[in-house]
């Protein structure tokens, strides 16, 4: 077992599920990092509501690290608030951070950045494991469970929101959209995983939409940074999921 503490930055997603059961195999995981919107209390882009997320921690045994971001946050407060809650972490003993990025190169360099800054070293466990057609397929046959919750309604059609991430589901995408949804076409819940004592019970709730106006100049240069596209000028429709009682 390696020495220091892990800590996994979380989304609830599919992604980062995977990542974290093929890492658990490999080291100890001390706990999850995730951000919610201070505002809504839910996860950013996935818009899982911060209950959620902590059944996940739950399931997982694993310690939870929330942090808030404010309405409007620019990547400079982004970096600033994560170098704050990181560097707790690391007052606590942490060494490592992993993430669950598959093949975004400038995405990967961002993050790195910005741990390597801290004194923290990276961790990709499935970074450019497999194509994505056949990375989705393995996702799918280790057991995770999920629900597509999120999805950009120019990329995916519309009636896929609130279904299973399945064989079936990846039948569906247009050929345009990666099977994983790693360009942002779409998110997931996951409710349950090999690693998890039990499913999470899950009711879908109502449907909404949210548009994006194209970014400024200074927000285009917020993203590039951190490797995002510069446009965002779309509808995202998301799929509320409650707990069961």
């Amino acid at each position: 077992m390696a020495e220091g503490k892990t800590w996994f930055h979380w989304s609830g997603g599919k992604d980062s599920a995977y990542a974290l059961w093929k890492l658990m195999q490999e080291r100890e995981v001390h706990g999850l990092v995730t951000s919610h919107s201070s505002a809504h209390k839910r996860v950013s882009m996935h818009g899982v509501a911060e209950a959620l997320v902590e059944a996940q921690a739950t399931a997982l045994g694993l310690p939870l690290h929330k942090f808030y971001l404010p309405e409007g946050c620019s990547m400079d407060d982004y970096d600033a608030i994560l170098a704050r809650e990181m560097g707790v972490l690391k007052a606590q003993g942490a060494t490592h951070c992993a993430f669950g990025d598959i093949f975004l190169e400038d995405l990967k360099q961002y993050r790195e950045r910005q741990m390597r800054a801290l004194g923290l070293q990276c961790q990709f466990p499935i970074w450019l494991e497999a194509e994505t057609s056949e990375l989705a397929k393995r996702i799918i046959d280790s057991g995770i469970q999920a629900t597509i919750v999120c999805i950009n309604s120019e990329k995916v059609p519309a009636e896929l929101i609130g279904q299973r991430y399945d064989h079936k589901f990846l039948t569906q995408l247009p050929d345009s959209v990666d099977p994983c949804g790693e360009n942002g076409e779409f998110h997931s819940f996951v409710h349950h995983a090999p690693n998890f004592s039990a499913p999470i019970p899950i009711t879908l709730g109502k449907i909404q939409s949210s548009s994006y106006k194209p970014a400024d100049k200074d927000e285009q240069d917020d993203q590039a940074r951190c490797g995002a596209k510069a446009s965002w000028d779309t509808e995202f429709l998301f799929q509320d999921i409650q707990l069961t009682d």
